[in-house]
């Protein structure tokens, strides 16, 4: 069973960068209103550059009350309720504890509705989002977790972004960790390493590929034993 310290991984794992990458023909960064744009800067903000723990804290517990105006203030809006989303899982992340159980479950009716609403809106974001939220948080009795409905999730974000970083990052980490399917995870792992920069967000791929890199040797390493 997983243990409440994920909460302090899932801040730099959860599948937060995908909103802010470049969209499909369908959907594209200039959609978005001026404040949800703002929103994804200050969250960029808060989550890479503020290092001090309370500092960030703070900052995340304003960045909630920020998403939750948005959501009200763009009803029907898939995209507000995947930042919102994105802020709660965030904030999960740095608060940690038994504090964070509530806010992860906000954040997956967050996801589910933006599903129920456009599951294509981000390039499938609410889907590889919940998808990671599935397999990071831990399962019955402490919390929601399920590799099943994370796979399905992240399965369904693949057909919608075959091509994008994030999703073939995270299902590659889901069928390492969660599988121990190291041959299969091969491809999706060397998919996320080749795919193309995204203009807007050098400093989240730069991280996303040390991750992918790190998770490479960890996989050239099962398959050398």
């Amino acid at each position: 069973m997983r243990h409440l310290s994920f909460y302090k991984e899932i801040v730099m794992k959860i599948a937060i960068s995908l909103a802010l990458m470049l969209l499909s023909l369908a959907v594209h960064a200039g959609d978005l209103p001026a404040d949800l744009r703002e929103l994804q800067h200050a969250w960029a903000h808060a989550n890479y550059q503020i290092e001090d723990e309370a500092r960030k804290e703070a900052a995340f517990e304003e960045l909630e009350k920020q998403a939750a105006a948005l959501k009200a203030a763009y009803p029907g809006r898939a995209e507000a309720l995947i930042w919102e989303g994105i802020v709660l899982s965030s904030y999960a992340g740095v608060k940690g504890g038994l504090g964070a159980l509530g806010l992860v479950k906000r954040a997956r009716a967050d996801y589910e509705r933006a599903i129920d609403i456009d599951g294509r809106a981000l390039v499938g974001s609410a889907h590889t989002s919940l998808g990671v939220l599935y397999y990071k948080v831990p399962g019955w009795p402490l919390s929601f977790g399920d590799d099943d409905k994370a796979e399905n999730h992240l399965k369904q974000a693949l057909a919608i972004n075959p091509g994008g970083i994030d999703p073939n990052y995270f299902y590659a980490e889901f069928l390492i960790e969660e599988r121990e399917e190291y041959q299969t995870a091969k491809p999706y792992l060397e998919k996320a390493l080749a795919a193309s920069d995204r203009s807007e967000r050098p400093v989240a791929d730069a991280g996303r590929r040390a991750e992918a890199r790190a998770l490479q040797h960890r996989l050239w390493a099962n398959l050398n034993e």
